[in-house]
């Protein structure tokens, strides 16, 4: 009878012990497969066995990637005034004038060799992390491994896994590299891929420190913003008034944008500023830009309220991170802090 007992309680165990194992089990696996893809591409052999040595499944970062919003059916979209009193507030915009006034000199120098406007790095700081205020404390080889080996979107993770560990082979310690439960790391949160790419040492040490050097990052996000083709010389968009009487039909956008389809529905097609003027289209506060500049029209908050014309260098913002709200925040948020 005993001896029933201790098998039927063994059995018990086993059933419960049996998917964690087979599970670490396909996760040393699969590990075993982006070693040999790694040391392909480069990464030192002994980086990959030190930093894989012992690591786990995070099952926390894969449920919150499967809670991630899909793409919605619904033409229906939520105003952006609350989304800008959250991201765009006093305590924000006043850090925001603190870092540009102590930085100016070196922004000054950064926009010179690159275009892109000394608000606009420190807004997109600002966005991102708060001024490093916060920037994530997920460690970055775990949570990448395990988002990978999840499989939904491996090539995207197993790619910025492999890169991380090419940060580590150029001196990165693996200490530093914290930061989201996807991958993005630094105060621009950049993912490791992008990191490689395009962080840049903006202090003269020898090192593209995007983690605890202000010069390093705010160079850093002007390299991404000319890579991705910021035209000099143009604002991001400027806030207008549109008449009550004025014909929505005639602007409307046929195009289908084959990236983020629901955030570029909301644009009109582009026109030329002298167009926008010649249809009633007032700025607020700020006068337009050359005559010849093309943008397409926006109303965020529906017909009625505040819109915005917005040029090619919003759709460079929207490469950053493509949402509407985000890149109008960033915006404004630069405005601000220039103003």
């Amino acid at each position: 009878m005993w001896g029933q007992k201790a098998a039927l309680a063994v059995i018990a165990v086993m059933a419960n012990v049996t998917p964690v194992a087979a599970q670490d089990a396909a996760f040393d696996a699969y590990l075993a497969q982006v070693k040999v893809r790694a040391v392909a591409q480069g990464v030192n052999p002994a980086t990959v066995d030190r930093e894989f040595m012992g690591l786990t499944v995070n099952t926390r970062v894969i449920d919150l990637d499967r809670g991630q919003p899909g793409n919605p059916q619904s033409t229906s979209f939520s105003p952006f005034a609350p989304y800008r009193a959250q991201h765009v507030d006093a305590a924000r915009i006043g850090r925001g004038r603190n870092v540009y006034q102590a930085q100016r000199s070196r922004l000054s120098s950064i926009e010179q060799q690159t275009g892109v406007p000394e608000s606009i790095m420190v807004a997109i700081w600002g966005h991102e992390t708060n001024y490093g205020s916060y920037t994530g404390n997920f460690d970055l080889i775990r949570s990448l491994a395990s988002l990978a080996y999840e499989g939904r979107r491996r090539a995207l993770f197993e790619g910025e896994l492999i890169a991380a560990l090419k940060m580590i082979d150029r001196g990165v310690p693996r200490s530093q590299l914290k930061g989201s439960w996807a991958g993005a790391t630094g105060n621009p949160q950049f993912l490791p891929s992008i990191y490689l790419r395009l962080a840049r040492d903006g202090d003269g040490d020898g090192r593209a420190d995007i983690w605890s050097s202000q010069p390093d990052t705010l160079a850093s996000i002007a390299n991404y913003f000319a890579n991705a083709g910021w035209r000099p010389g143009q604002p991001w968009g400027v806030a207008v008034s549109v008449p009550s009487t004025f014909d929505r039909s005639a602007i409307r956008n046929a195009l289908v944008s084959p990236r983020c389809p629901r955030v570029f529905q909301r644009h009109s097609g582009w026109r030329s500023m002298a167009e926008w003027r010649a249809l009633g289209i007032l700025p607020q506060g700020r006068a337009f830009p050359a005559d010849d500049v093309q943008a397409t029209l926006m109303e965020p908050d529906g017909e009625g309220a505040t819109a915005y014309l917005l040029t090619g260098n919003y759709r460079v913002i929207l490469d950053y991170n493509c949402s509407n709200f985000y890149a109008l925040s960033v915006g404004l948020l630069a405005d601000a802090v220039e103003g």
